[in-house]
């Protein structure tokens, strides 16, 4: 039982039809469980949304909109949230609107926050975001150095490239049999194969 479901548990005028868990962002519209979700209220099979907090149903002004717009033709009657207490009335729905805009706004501010981070990094000649094999992200200084194992490797996979004697993926097969690199594990990259495609795209392939 999740923490939203304890929080509304013997509530006798609540009935839960459906539950819906999304993992896509709130940032952005498009959500297919979001979607759903609606699509079963406008067909009447529930008049209701119960959700841990505003943001967590609309962070973009297309289904903050909507939800809206769902609550002035009554097809939705209510929401419940866990942090904040939200009446079905003008003040309601406006209080609402603000806490949607607020919630887009911090989404906005941030991502402005984080490119600007980016660009000064790079005015500075830094590379942002996470660091290239053979080099490590210094958290003190938040700017790359090289890693004392991996650069040396990566620095002898260059000079076997530019003897011309060798393909991209017998030097990767040389690194890592002869020399025991190892690269690290990248997000849908599972086991060795994920490793060696990484090395093989960093020695020029």
């Amino acid at each position: 039982m999740t923490t939203l479901q304890r929080t509304f548990e013997g509530r006798s005028e609540i009935e839960v039809v459906g539950i819906y868990e999304e993992s896509f962002s709130a940032k952005a519209p498009g959500r297919v469980q979001f979607g759903e979700m609606l699509n079963r209220i406008e067909r009447g099979d529930a008049d209701g949304i119960v959700a841990w907090a505003p943001d967590r149903l609309a962070r973009n002004s297309v289904d903050g909109g909507r939800l809206i717009y769902m609550l002035d033709c009554g097809v939705i009657r209510d929401l419940k949230f866990a942090t904040y207490t939200f009446e079905n009335n003008s003040q309601g729905k406006f209080m609402l609107q603000i806490m949607f805009g607020q919630s887009k706004y911090y989404s906005d501010a941030l991502s402005d926050n984080v490119k600007r981070g980016n660009r000064t990094k790079i005015e500075k000649g830094w590379r942002p975001n996470q660091a290239p094999l053979g080099y490590l992200n210094d958290p003190d200084t938040k700017t790359i150095v090289k890693d004392p194992i991996q650069f040396p490797l990566i620095r002898a996979m260059f000079e076997l490239m530019l003897t011309g004697s060798y393909a991209p993926k017998q030097i990767a097969v040389i690194a890592r049999d002869e020399w025991g690199f190892r690269s690290p594990s990248r997000r849908k990259r599972n086991g060795e194969a994920g490793r060696r495609s990484r090395l093989v795209q960093s020695t020029g392939s």
